[in-house]
């Protein structure tokens, strides 16, 4: 019996440290990434002068991202989900907005560059929601 739940607890254990590393790639993804267009908005709109009130809709969407990349760390499976649907939102209106004259590969690369960092660490926090703590 000491052996079983020896392996057992060391099973348990090895999840855990896999969870938290799953966990801590996911949120620094969905922080990067929001961090990433909330500065990307607000620095555009400083350099271009873009006047206050053209600029808080952009801003706004900045602050989205942010609140959606921190919605996982209380809810996984949720913001999970959420950033997945985001993700697949991006690319999906990327691609069918882009640039008619956009080379195909610079269309791949764009669209691959909107929608999978959100991609990505949706799909790691729905991992990490299915193990055990």
């Amino acid at each position: 019996m000491g052996l079983l739940r020896l392996s057992v607890g060391y099973i348990l254990y090895l999840e855990a440290r896999v969870k938290l590393r799953l966990a801590l790639l996911a949120r620094a993804l969905a922080l990067l990434w929001a961090g990433f267009w909330m500065f990307f908005f607000v620095a555009e709109s400083w350099e271009w002068h873009t006047p206050v009130v053209v600029a808080l809709p952009w801003v706004g969407v900045g602050l989205l991202f942010v609140f959606l990349a921190l919605v996982p760390w209380r809810w996984e499976r949720t913001g999970g989900l959420v950033l997945v649907i985001v993700g697949l939102s991006a690319g999906v209106a990327y691609a069918i907005w882009s640039p008619p004259r956009l080379p195909a590969a610079s269309r791949a690369l764009a669209t691959l560059a909107f929608s999978g960092p959100p991609l990505v660490a949706g799909i790691l926090f729905l991992k990490t929601a299915g193990l055990r703590p």
